[in-house]
């Protein structure tokens, strides 16, 4: 139990090292720790059961792999990770979408996942890092969906004129990246996409006023923040206590992370 192991010695390290160890801070780092720690062991009693198959959800079927690139593994297997969005993306679906590109693809989760829901659309996948690259790549191959994915690696602002004239879906989570490339005066092809976008006012404080002035004229905005969950749990983990529910649905975030979802007016 390597995964044991390690968080036993980094929580011993913890207490032992950190001289204002009743602060608020320190303890809520224990917190998340053992949290983290625990949601690990879930995700392995999930993987027993199941194997890799997603329980539910938008991408319910959808075979995955056993770790995340970034945050938590469990709530994207069973199928509840950032359920904010799932109304928004079925939405999506059924209203043509043929073109999505994803900017900060990590592992695929999203860019294979919306490939089988929308089987005629064509999905451009973009991140910098290579490792996630080829994650992508092979988890496209695992669904059977390797022709509708390209995967590229930076994104540069110029590259949404490559998108205008189609139903366009652009789906951005870049750790704050946003403020940076999302653009619509420098970049006018952004003015007539949809756009699902994570903000992170942690970075980038101020960022969610900046994307309602900067969208404003162009789109309607819906902002979807996070909420509790209320989903179907698999029958085992039901059995288990309600700490171990919480857990098992927890996405591993330290602050807040509302989404815009913009769709053009015209």
């Amino acid at each position: 139990m390597a995964k044991t192991s390690t968080t036993a010695e980094a929580l011993r390290q913890q207490v032992l090292d950190d001289p204002n160890l009743n602060s608020v801070d320190s303890l809520g780092k224990i917190l998340r720790m053992m949290a983290q720690w625990r949601a690990t062991l879930i995700a392995r009693t999930y993987i027993q059961h199941h194997g890799l198959k997603i329980f539910s959800g938008p991408f319910e079927g959808m075979e995955y792999v056993p770790y995340a690139t970034e945050g938590c593994l469990v709530p994207r297997l069973i199928g509840c990770y950032e359920s904010e969005l799932h109304e928004d993306l079925l939405a999506f679906a059924q209203s043509g979408v043929d073109t999505v590109v994803d900017i900060g693809c990590a592992e695929g989760y999203y860019a294979v996942g919306l490939a089988r829901l929308m089987p005629g659309a064509t999905v451009h996948a973009f991140d910098i890092d290579e490792k996630a690259r080829r994650g992508c790549a092979d988890l496209a191959r695992r669904n059977g969906v390797e022709g509708q994915v390209v995967i590229g690696g930076e994104f540069v602002g110029e590259m949404f004129e490559n998108f205008v004239g189609k139903n366009t879906l652009v789906f951005i989570d870049a750790e704050g990246f946003e403020d940076e490339i999302m653009l619509p005066d420098l970049y006018p092809g952004l003015k007539t996409v949809n756009i699902i976008m994570e903000t992170h006012p942690a970075f980038m404080p101020g960022v969610v006023e900046r994307m309602l002035e900067r969208f404003g004229p162009t789109h309607e905005i819906a902002i979807r923040r996070q909420g509790p969950k209320t989903m179907t749990l698999p029958p085992w983990l039901q059995k288990l206590g309600h700490l171990d529910q919480l857990i098992a649905v927890w996405e591993f975030r330290a602050t807040m992370t509302p989404w815009l979802v913009m769709r053009p007016r015209a």
